[in-house]
């Protein structure tokens, strides 16, 4: 059993900054997930944006690089992202989401079985 739930969406003007944060609540180790922020934007699929790995390896979307910073706090087993310079292309639901035993988080969003609820971010 593994629970995700997402928080810090809201409505941001372009150039502005928000912060998500998602807890996962599992009967797994949190250091055993490698972890995605994804998002779907309408009419379109979902995508992963910012992935880390067990280790702590990174790796972003090209679409958000240098404005997007995920990170995971193995005590508090949380993952973060960090939103900076938001654009209106930016506006989407945005989807914490997690894959046990894998060496390499992957970017490809169909590869993470245990989704979060999302929370939707609107940037005007």
């Amino acid at each position: 059993h593994v629970q995700l739930v997402e928080s810090g969406g809201g409505s941001v003007q372009a150039g502005g900054s928000l912060k998500l944060s998602c807890l996962v609540d599992s009967v797994w180790a949190f250091g055993s997930y490698c972890l995605c922020w994804c998002r779907q934007a309408p009419g379109k699929e979902r995508e992963g944006i910012g992935v880390i790995d067990s280790d702590g390896t990174i790796n972003y979307a090209d679409s958000v690089k240098g404005r997007f910073s995920i990170s995971r706090d193995n005590a508090k087993n949380t993952v973060d992202l960090q939103m900076n310079s938001l654009k209106p292309e930016d506006t989407a639901m945005y989807y914490c989401a997690a894959v046990l035993m894998l060496t390499t988080a992957p970017l490809r969003a169909d590869e993470y079985p245990f989704w979060g609820r999302g929370t939707q971010v609107t940037v005007s």
